[in-house]
């Protein structure tokens, strides 16, 4: 049976490692959970389906979890796919973004229902920022040189999909995600967030120290500008597939918080 992104589900992933937290990150509470729902909006070289593993672990804790299948085309795009799912919402909700997407939760995260916002190794720029300027202050990671475009559809050779990118998957599962991976079209990343919504709003972030895609200290000094409670975790890029406990435990935290 062919795969594609409106079916494929990651299998679950047995274990977990451990985090470091740092001194703002997350503390044992006991507070009650104010916000039943939880979006997730994925990155550049994935589909809704990345998230299986964090959603089956959300939902054993009793959690409304809705995985947004991002169009990759443009920013408003993009933006508007997360809006529509946040408008579906019944009550308080947590908007989640890995990697690009961190774009569409600083602008989508605004709206009036989202509780906090969490960034899970993402981009996060501040409004009118100029997210590539920025990135450009740090050393390049290694996964910018496995882009490839077929006309104006970039997407990661497998190379540098399993090394870079998903560098602590097991094989077998890293090469089944790299082949839903969806393109993405150029004109999104021309996008420029008008908004940000971590400026009011709780924010968490999960920083990925072994990260080959965004550099770590980059995530470092957007989650320490940010004012985040954040973790780091000795992960690739795919800290949600490799390391789906703490960032369910990250997501749960912040849905204790009320905005």
């Amino acid at each position: 049976m062919m795969m594609n992104r409106r079916t494929f589900s990651a299998g679950l992933l047995a274990g977990s490692a451990a985090s470091l937290v740092s001194n703002r990150g997350m503390a044992a509470t006991s507070a009650p959970i104010s916000a039943r729902n939880v979006v997730l909006v994925h990155g550049l070289f994935a589909d809704g389906s990345c998230w299986s593993e964090v959603i089956a672990r959300l939902q054993a804790a009793g959690l409304n979890a809705t995985a947004v299948q991002n169009p990759l085309t443009t920013l408003p795009d993009a933006v508007a796919s997360a809006e529509r799912v946040l408008a579906r919402q019944d009550g308080p909700t947590v908007l989640v973004g890995h990697s690009f997407s961190g774009m569409i939760v600083t602008q989508a995260g605004v709206a009036p229902n989202v509780s906090a916002v969490v960034y899970v190794a993402a981009r996060a720029p501040d409004a009118d920022e100029d997210y590539t300027a920025l990135a450009k202050t740090y050393p390049t990671p290694p996964a910018s040189a496995g882009i490839i475009f077929d006309g104006d559809e970039g997407r990661l050779t497998e190379a540098a999909f399993l090394h870079d990118f998903a560098g602590d998957v097991p094989e077998a599962k890293a090469k089944v995600l790299y082949a839903v991976q969806w393109p993405f079209h150029k004109e999104l990343l021309a996008g420029r967030t008008t908004q940000a919504a971590w400026r009011s709003k709780p924010s968490f972030y999960a920083v990925s120290t072994e990260d080959r895609t965004i550099n770590p200290d980059l995530e470092r000094f957007m989650a320490k500008r940010m004012g985040a409670k954040t973790i780091e975790l000795k992960s690739s890029h795919l800290s949600m597939i490799s390391h789906p406990d703490e960032i369910a435990q990250l997501i749960l935290e912040a849905a204790r918080q009320s905005s």
